[in-house]
């Protein structure tokens, strides 16, 4: 979790302790009820150092360094067998998570104010999460880390788990997560067939994207389902079902909620159980209650197409288009329900999101017939508009080298790839859904479920000296960032490093243009700035602000 959102929540806690009293007691009193299930689960089997299985049910890790999980069962069921399975995948990804945090909130009284915000703030969540979904939480937080109870009980705290991407989102605006999905069809494929295509633009850390699970879940009520997913999470960013239904999802503009309702990923986790067509899924998306803004890009085998379900506290839109094959979605709404909206209207004008709807909308326009190849290829692209070199890890790019994953979909056969590490750059493992649930009825061996035949290759860019000064660029930002935070001096021959490493990326200028300005060097400070303002800069604001420090050095100057 950023450091800016945790500033957020300290400045927001003394006034929410004083509140913490009222309706707390009871959300953390709740627990689903489980008596129905009467279930004892067998002693999981580890094979080896990668493989484990529970019954028919498995962990296994392949060879693009993938997690591939099976379970089935009903709630109760799944939520053990998934903990059992994953449990140091889980407790590692908590330890992450949790590590992070005390990072930035070292101090043991401001853990506990967290706590009672935390507390406070989720006080309604579990009135607006279907007991199903409880009760495999519940089951899965059986296998959570001990230790961290400081930030809630174990049940209450995987549950507060599934809402911090809301939480995130709804504090800083997920300036951080620029996530873009497509879709193509009819005359734009080159089988007439259904195609999608996502980045999953989600950063929280190396760690945390480490461990990508690909989990197989056989419900006993619904479909079977897969999606990309990490330890400890139930919940849906993007996944397929047997129906051939896709959900993705990408974040809008959303103002400070005062209470968490439904976790996007909860809702999308319901409409991939229970929705085999768009209609349905909308359905499902209106009758929850969500506490952020988000896009929920549907595609459907049954329909033929795809469809964006747009959801936020007080509105609710669905745009489709019309006479046309093909559907692109960024981070800002389409519907006409959000048409006057002015937060909408200004996340438009002032982010990223437009200009990469854009950049999908150029590179579409140049790929006459898409297949999941060049759908690959789209994924990746790290160029901006009209080809300009823009910098590596550029929010405006489509592939920003952050994405937690790639994926895409070909839901009329089933078929779906995912990347493997590092961001979609790796090899994109292909699954076919049709062999996957059916073999597990008859076939209980475990090995790798992928279609490795229908692999697309790793990106080439992985080879090349531009990737390793990207790795470089990375490391640098860092070191830069801290010394500016403390004031630590560095050799010149560091900030020449790391301008070399990645020129065309505006923010590396502005880096070195603010620890300049902090140490009083004005002349090389407005140097740095000047040349940041050349460059392709993210958003308005970061562009003013830019702006901002060349006027005042400016008049400092002369």
């Amino acid at each position: 979790m950023p450091n800016r959102v945790i500033k957020v929540i300290v400045q927001f806690v003394g006034i929410f302790f004083l509140l913490t009293s009222c309706g707390v007691k009871k959300s953390l009193q709740d627990l689903p009820d489980t008596s129905q299930y009467q279930i004892q689960i067998p002693k999981r089997q580890q094979l080896n150092d990668s493989t484990f299985t529970l019954g028919n049910n498995f962990l296994t890790k392949n060879e693009q360094g993938l997690w591939e999980l099976y379970v089935d069962g009903n709630p109760f069921e799944i939520g053990l067998k998934t903990g059992s399975l994953t449990q140091e995948l889980f407790q590692f990804q908590e330890r992450t998570f949790i590590d992070k945090i005390n990072e930035l909130v070292p101090s043991e009284g401001k853990q506990r104010l967290l706590k009672k915000f935390l507390a406070w703030y989720n006080r309604k969540m579990y009135l607006n999460i279907d007991e199903q979904f409880k009760t495999e939480i519940y089951g899965l937080s059986q296998y959570a880390s001990e230790g961290y109870d400081h930030v809630a009980e174990p049940y209450l705290r995987v549950l507060y788990f599934h809402g911090a991407h809301d939480i995130g989102h709804a504090l800083q605006d997920l300036a951080l997560v620029g996530c873009s999905s497509f879709a193509a069809w009819g005359d734009k494929t080159e089988d007439g067939k259904l195609l999608i295509g996502r980045n999953f633009d989600f950063y929280a850390g190396d760690d945390f994207a480490k461990n990508k699970i690909i989990a197989f879940v056989a419900p006993d009520e619904g479909h079977n389902f897969m999606s990309v997913t990490w330890g400890g999470f139930i919940g849906v960013l993007s996944g397929m079902n047997d129906q051939g239904l896709t959900v993705t999802i990408n974040a809008g503009k959303s103002s400070i909620p005062l209470v968490a309702k439904t976790p996007i990923s909860i809702v999308t986790r319901e409409i991939l159980q229970y929705a085999s067509t768009i209609e349905e899924a909308i359905t499902i998306a209106k009758k929850r209650e969500v506490f952020v803004s988000e896009s929920i890009f549907v595609g459907s085998a049954k329909d033929k197409k795809a469809a964006v379900i747009e959801v936020s506290p007080k509105k609710f839109g669905v745009y489709e288009v019309e006479n046309s094959d093909q559907l692109i979605c960024s981070n800002h709404f389409q519907s006409a329900a959000y048409a006057d909206d002015k937060d909408n209207q200004k996340h438009i004008l002032e982010s990223h999101s437009q200009y990469r709807y854009e950049r999908m909308e150029e590179l579409l326009e140049e790929q006459s017939k898409m297949t999941p190849e060049s759908a690959v290829d789209l994924l990746r692209d790290r160029e901006g508009l009209d080809e300009k070199a823009i910098g590596y890890g550029n929010e405006k790019a489509l592939n920003q080298l952050m994405a937690h994953h790639g994926i895409v979909f070909q839901p009329e056969d089933l078929l779906v790839w995912v990347s493997g590490n590092p961001y979609q750059l790796g090899e994109f493992v292909a699954y076919d859904l049709n062999e996957i649930f059916k073999k597990r009825n008859t076939n209980p061996q475990v090995s790798s479920v992928a279609r490795n035949e229908l692999n697309i290759p790793k990106d080439p860019f992985l080879e090349t000296e531009a990737y390793r000064d990207y790795e470089r660029y990375r490391e640098l930002s860092q070191l830069v960032t801290k010394a500016i935070g403390t004031g630590t001096r560095l050799e010149t021959s560091v900030l020449k490093a790391f301008e070399e490493s990645n020129p065309e990326f505006w923010e590396v200028h502005y880096l070195i243009g603010l620890y300049n300005y902090n140490r009083g060097y004005d002349t090389l400070a407005f140097q740095a700035f000047q040349k940041a303002e050349t460059k392709e800069i993210t958003t308005i604001p970061d562009r003013e602000r830019v702006e901002r420090y060349i006027r005042k050095l400016k008049r400092r100057l002369h």
